[in-house]
């Protein structure tokens, strides 16, 4: 489930607003940099591990259904190319109907399990949202706490000292913040409906 792509994008904000309100013409201070370890908190976080739990499950079920929807067009897939073998070319009427309504039938399963990979990673992508929001004002709380200007994820860095590293209190304070996230993303927004077009009027 994690993607830190996404929490570090949000974590680069965060570092950039922590020294929010300081004139622009003013001297920059010494830094004073907090480092966070994210793949920890995506994996060790309460809400993180109850999360990519369900998504787990969610990813079976997926793949289930595809091999549910799969296994019969296989076999009917195999009973038509013998068909069509035998035939020599040649189909009759019935078995050309037999093609097409094979046809139909793989294309609405793989349109329902499109739909369902797509409704997958619509929960993925909103599992990480719902913990990127929460997690960082956390770490810029704390950050500031520790009298930091700026907090850079630990992903980004060939090394950082270990007295500079604020990860466990950032795991303590969003888990008492965050218990739980929601893994069922609210549906996409409804396409507006085309209206026909009006033929034009042939001038007279």
């Amino acid at each position: 489930m994690s993607n830190t792509k996404t929490i570090l994008a949000a974590l680069a904000v965060a570092g950039a607003t922590l020294g929010a309100g300081t004139a622009a013409a003013q001297a920059l201070a010494d830094a004073k940099i907090a480092v966070v370890d994210v793949d920890r908190v995506m994996s060790q976080c309460t809400a993180c591990v109850a999360a990519n739990t369900q998504l787990q499950q969610q990813r079976t079920a997926l793949q289930q259904f595809a091999q549910q929807q799969g296994q019969p067009l296989q076999t009917e897939q195999s009973s038509l190319e013998a068909a069509l073998k035998a035939a020599a070319g040649k189909p009759d009427a019935a078995l050309q109907q037999r093609v097409q309504a094979f046809q139909t039938k793989a294309q609405g399963a793989q349109r329902q399990v499109s739909e369902r990979e797509q409704t997958f990673q619509r929960n993925v992508q909103f599992v990480q949202q719902q913990i990127a929001q929460r997690m960082v004002p956390v770490v810029q709380q704390i950050a500031q706490q520790r009298g930091a200007s700026a907090a850079i994820a630990k992903e980004s860095l060939l090394f950082s000292a270990a007295s500079v590293d604020i990860t466990d209190a950032v795991l303590t304070t969003l888990n008492q913040q965050l218990p739980s996230v929601s893994t069922t993303a609210p549906p996409p927004p409804q396409q507006p409906a085309q209206q026909p077009t009006q033929p034009a009027t042939p001038g007279r």
